[in-house]
């Protein structure tokens, strides 16, 4: 298994427009990071799977089908009786730019216990995923941080993208204590500009990227939207500009752009062992490819690309 991902899957109902009288419009489409990228991942050719919890309901149903339909292995989507699957409302302004309202209290996805991740899972993972919303409340926290412990004492690689939606946390002040804790089990971090203060007390990406690899990280990403992508492996650091696009919905963008990495990552001959700064910068230059594509529709999942679609635009 190329990326085992643990966290969320929900509904992310997002804004579509208006109608005639200015009423919103929202669509129900499949989301959450970790399944975000292990989408986009498997459209890309790598083998996923996604540790996560939904209600049994009928958006759990759904996100178990969309899951199946884009090759995740969903072996380790356990159902809860009692919590209903997590639903986020997205509103969208004319940049595009997203605002999350969450409906979980406390939802399906933060009741995943650490005896219903199959053992085998761990074993097998080549790259075990996790970010920040499942560690916002018990027991997904602990389970997360535990998978993350042992699929590392396996050998896989631990990659985090911590993303902070500020009400899911009682404050800002635990959020950075919780958002950080991870970090020495962590070998790749991708964080976006906007998170990067959160995590390293500034804004500047040279300097926020050598006090976030100084916890042992070897590959620190930096997404600076429209931009691109700044990078710090080993002593070397660069940009990887962005590809331009008409914005459709910037949901998802940060995850195309992880899971397409990764996946290219997983395809590399040695892996992040054998990695050389112009096959990173390559690999990178693909990931901004296939998140302007995702960024030019709208929608998470729906709006990723497939591997065909990354062949054709280059």
């Amino acid at each position: 298994m190329d990326i085992v991902a643990i966290g969320e899957v929900l509904i992310d109902l997002t804004q579509t427009g208006v109608n005639e009288a200015g009423v919103p419009r929202f669509a129900a489409n499949p989301g959450g990071a970790p399944a975000n990228l292990a989408v986009a991942a498997s459209r890309l050719g790598a083998s996923t799977a996604l540790i996560s919890k939904v209600g049994q309901d009928a958006f759990g149903r759904y996100l178990r089908t969309v899951l199946e339909e884009n090759g995740v292995d969903t072996r380790a989507l356990a159902v809860d009786e009692e919590q209903h699957t997590t639903l986020a409302v997205v509103s969208v302004d004319e940049k595009g730019e997203r605002d999350f309202t969450f409906y979980r209290d406390p939802g399906a996805d933060s009741m995943l216990l650490k005896d219903e991740i199959p053992p085998e899972l761990l074993r097998e993972a080549r790259v075990l995923h996790f970010g920040s919303v499942s560690l916002t409340r018990e027991p997904a926290r602990t389970t997360t941080l535990c998978a993350a412990e042992t699929a590392r004492s396996l050998g896989a690689l631990v990659t985090y993208d911590p993303n902070y939606r500020a009400n899911l946390w009682p404050d800002e002040a635990t959020a950075v204590r919780r958002m950080r804790k991870p970090l020495d089990l962590v070998d790749i971090l991708k964080i976006s500009d906007e998170e990067l203060p959160l995590m390293a007390d500034t804004t500047d990406p040279e300097a926020g990227t050598a006090a976030l690899a100084a916890h042992g990280i070897r590959l620190v990403l930096v997404t600076l939207g429209a931009e691109g992508v700044f990078y710090r492996f080993g002593d070397h650091t660069g940009t990887v500009p962005g590809v331009p696009c008409v914005v459709g919905d910037t949901n998802g963008a940060g995850d195309t752009f992880f899971g397409a990495f990764l996946a290219r990552l997983c395809r590399a001959p040695g892996g992040q062992d054998g990695l050389t700064l112009p096959a990173l910068e390559e690999m990178l230059a693909y990931a901004n490819r296939a998140a302007s594509l995702t960024t030019s529709r709208r929608g998470a999942i729906p709006a990723m690309p497939t591997l065909e679609e990354m062949n054709t635009a280059e």
